[in-house]
């Protein structure tokens, strides 16, 4: 659950968060649920009553929830279909900080400027229930880019890592403290793109010796940094 402000005390939960208590959780008085701000903070809670319209919550003292070191980025080209839905759920319960959504050259999905902004915020909105879903006290962001070089461009310092089925080095993260995994659509990065995120100090990774999907790829490479991190 994510309310806008968390703090001790009675909180009256109502809309979707109370649908999701009473029908999907079948949540009853007296039951305890653990509330998330989607920033960082995260409280116990007693549920005190459930009406038609809302769930009442007696909410303990909330605590500070210290962010996941390294901080990973997924630099997610747009995926056909339900794949790219898959992806964002996955990347989020696998550990990704933060989602940030381009159009590949081998992308079959393409944004029209009058939808983007509505699409990004679905993306956020699927973001935040599978944060929801998987206990996250975060939300990963997700942003979009208009070109491979802008989402370049965006990036702080880091190691870069790019997936590339042709590459025999294993993903390794070492000391560092921030992570952007790049990865390609379902026809794969072109040799453009590959060539211009290696300039940008990509390093180039593989997963193994099959062929991976695009919703596949960068989920199982942020769940290895997560796993090498125990964070």
């Amino acid at each position: 659950m994510a309310p806008a402000v968390l703090v001790a005390g009675e909180l009256r939960v109502r809309g979707d968060e109370h649908h999701y208590l009473g029908r999907s959780r079948r949540a009853r008085p007296g039951d305890v649920v653990e509330i998330v701000d989607g920033q960082g903070r995260r409280a116990s809670a007693v549920i005190d009553r459930i009406t038609e319209t809302e769930t009442v919550l007696r909410v303990a003292e909330p605590e500070l929830y210290a962010a996941a070191c390294p901080v990973v980025r997924a630099l997610l080209p747009l995926i056909k279909g339900d794949r790219m839905d898959l992806a964002l759920e996955k990347l989020v319960e696998v550990g990704a900080d933060a989602i940030v959504v381009w159009p590949a050259e081998h992308s079959v999905v393409r944004l029209d400027a009058g939808k983007r902004d509505a699409r990004i915020a679905k993306y956020q909105a699927m973001v935040q229930a599978a944060a929801r879903q998987c206990g996250r006290a975060q939300v990963p962001g997700v942003s979009y880019a208009a070109d491979l070089a802008t989402a370049i461009a965006a990036l702080p310092a880091g190691l870069r890592l790019v997936l590339d089925p042709s590459s025999d080095a294993a993903l390794a993260t070492g000391e560092a403290t921030d992570v952007t995994i790049a990865s390609g659509p379902e026809g794969g990065l072109s040799p453009l793109e590959l060539d211009q995120l290696v300039s940008a100090g990509f390093v180039s990774v593989g997963l193994g010796p099959r062929l991976l999907r695009a919703e596949t790829a960068p989920t199982i490479a942020v769940a290895l940094v997560r796993a090498a991190t125990r964070s």
